[in-house]
């Protein structure tokens, strides 16, 4: 097929053990650690799960630097396990939700939460607070068949070493079958896709010349440095 433009560069996360995972469609759950809905200013017990959306080019490797963004002086980390989606699907019933997944990685939502505060107090949507160049730094992925589900399991950030986020995987409201259920009723999954499970509490801002350590038992460290 002859296409009338060029065709932008696909986006890739290493695999461990060897391989390219190909990203198309990153999701994102809101809330989902009770601990960090409160720190907003929000009930836990209150709302179903939610989701929002970055784009593909948002990925950042570990290892790499950060582009501070523009139009914001208040970037804010979450650390969030990611599950790299290997089978799509539609209206996937929760106790067949884990035969979509391929595999785990460790993930951060950058959020410019100035930019996003404004937005919800203007009701107006997020993507400017949420979605950027380097908005979604993850690191290598573990397939599941190298570990197993993960269901629990310390959680972590540091920013220049002092621990800034600290919980446990066990710690999300919704859980990751559930997740990949509601999701699937709501768009058509796809071979590819990404989901952010949600942060616990401690995020807080980044500056440039920051070095961030993100972690999750048994995954891959994720480590990025935060430039100009």
């Amino acid at each position: 097929m002859s296409y009338v433009i060029d065709i932008p560069e696909a986006m890739e996360l290493p695999v461990q053990g060897g391989g390219q995972f190909p990203v198309q469609q990153i999701y994102c759950v809101g809330r989902n650690y009770a601990d960090h809905a409160v720190e907003m200013g929000h009930d836990p017990d209150k709302e179903p799960p939610f989701f929002f959306m970055k784009p593909s080019y948002s990925i950042l490797h570990s290892g790499q630097d950060m582009q501070y963004p523009a139009l914001s002086s208040d970037v804010h980390h979450e650390v969030e396990l990611v599950i790299a989606i290997g089978q799509g699907g539609r209206d996937v019933a929760v106790e067949d939700a884990m035969d979509l997944v391929y595999g785990y990685g460790v993930g951060i939502d950058m959020t410019r939460r100035d930019l996003q505060a404004e937005a919800k107090e203007k009701s107006r949507p997020w993507e400017a607070g949420k979605s950027f160049l380097h908005a979604a730094p993850c690191s290598e992925l573990l397939p599941i068949a190298a570990c197993g589900e993960i269901n629990s399991g310390a959680i972590s950030l540091s920013v220049n070493g002092d621990v800034r986020q600290n919980g446990d995987i066990n710690q999300m409201i919704w859980k990751v079958p559930e997740v990949i259920s509601r999701l699937s009723t709501l768009f058509s999954l796809r071979s590819g896709d990404l989901i952010f499970t949600g942060t616990p509490a401690g995020v807080g801002p980044i500056n440039k010349g920051d070095r961030i350590t993100a972690t999750v038992a048994g995954l891959s460290q994720l480590e990025i440095n935060v430039t100009e």
